[in-house]
């Protein structure tokens, strides 16, 4: 580039570099799932539910696909289902699914999730979540971000972590959810509900489906949801090698800041999971089973479980992505990304991740314009300091 030997000249070509930028995308993509290569970096847990006591057996990848459970249909949406083909007897459990990320993201990490579909159904009881990968639970922090049982029609979001980690007082939470428990460390987490109108059930499908993002900052983490008629143009517009810009975003339905739970010291760096189970020990508690469900044979399991397949056609996943972004990494294109390279030992999940020592954002929720804008006035005034330091040459 060839400078303006005049100072003043030199100085607008600089703010007019600095607005270009701001103007840029706020988050780097660094992995994207979707279309016929969608299930090829996830770990199919191969065992049954050990974990909530569901009453299914989670397949192995080569046993998923060859039974249907996992496909890439013809709109090149990824299809996650629970068995709804075959008649279950007494004493056996039925099919599914989970799915957890090769991949692992650390701090300064955001992850959107577009869906078609969420399961439903008596007994069922769908996630998309978050664990800390090399942890015993709940040590590295679990990050709900999907989560319902039954009929519910209400999304419920949720932090899981060791003593110590809170949500903030009523007045400090800047979101659109409704917290119903304040402590991380109880067996229910520290959950938000979803006010947001067709966020599960079968509302979401009629109105074509959702989107959901979730920024892991040291700052705080923060949980959106939007209807289809509703998502972000800046959401919209992203493609599978673009970064996503948060500024018009608004408030997030489920807040989280950091001022009463050190994200950096409750959350390790995190896998991405995805599963269904039937019944176990949320959808199948008869206090919650049966005011919506319950038809007098005394258990979850009996009720719905045994029997006929087609009790489980709602019970899938329709995911037309997932996408993660950093802020610590340039945009890479689609072909680059199958030749990133990382310095992790030998045996451990590939990782691709945020710089390793935490920083805080600027673009942390509450106020990510706002951030960008006193970043934006700082860098101003420190351009128009050199300007006129020019000017005395």
């Amino acid at each position: 580039m060839i400078w303006p030997r005049n100072s003043c000249l030199r100085l607008l070509l600089l703010l007019y570099i600095l607005f270009s930028c701001q103007l840029g995308s706020a988050y780097d993509i660094v992995r994207d799932y979707s279309g016929s290569t969608f299930f090829d970096r996830w770990n199919f847990f191969g065992n049954w539910d050990n974990l909530t006591l569901g009453d299914v057996w989670w397949l192995s990848k080569a046993d998923a696909f060859a039974q249907g459970l996992t496909y890439v249909n013809s709109a090149g949406n990824a299809i996650m289902k629970v068995d709804n083909m075959h008649n279950v007897v007494s004493g056996q459990k039925r099919n599914s699914v989970r799915i957890t990320s090769q991949d692992i993201y650390d701090v300064g990490s955001l992850w959107i999730i577009d869906l078609k579909h969420i399961p439903f159904g008596c007994s069922v009881w769908p996630a998309f979540w978050t664990k800390g990968y090399q942890d015993q639970w709940p040590v590295g922090g679990e990050i709900d971000i999907i989560e319902a049982i039954n009929l519910m029609p209400n999304n419920q979001m949720a932090l899981h972590t060791t003593p110590g980690c809170n949500h903030v007082p009523e007045a400090q939470q800047y979101q659109s959810g409704a917290t119903t428990q304040t402590d991380c460390s109880l067996s229910s987490g520290c959950t938000v509900l979803e006010l947001k109108e067709n966020s599960l059930y079968t509302g979401l499908a009629a109105a074509g489906g959702g989107v959901w993002a979730t920024q892991f900052d040291v700052s705080g983490i923060f949980i959106w949801f939007w209807s289809r008629p509703n998502v972000p143009a800046s959401i919209s517009a992203t493609t599978a090698s673009t970064g996503v810009d948060l500024s018009d975003w608004g408030p997030p339905s489920a807040s989280y800041p950091a001022t009463s739970c050190n994200i950096p010291e409750y959350f390790s760096a995190q896998n991405l999971v995805l599963d269904i189970t039937l019944c176990g020990q949320w959808a199948g508690l008869s206090n919650l089973y049966f005011p919506s469900c319950g038809s007098g044979t005394g258990t979850c399991y009996a009720d719905s479980v045994v029997g006929p397949g087609s009790n489980f056609n709602d019970a899938y996943f329709e995911i037309s992505y997932i996408r993660a972004y950093t802020t610590g990494a340039p945009a890479p294109t689609p072909n680059a990304l199958v030749s990133i390279s990382t310095s992790a030992p030998t045996g451990l999940p590939t990782s691709l991740l945020a710089p390793s020592k935490p920083t805080a954002s600027s673009l942390f929720f509450p106020g990510s314009a706002e951030g960008r804008q006193a970043n934006m006035m700082l860098a101003i005034a420190a351009i128009l300091l050199v300007g006129f330091f020019n000017l005395w040459l």
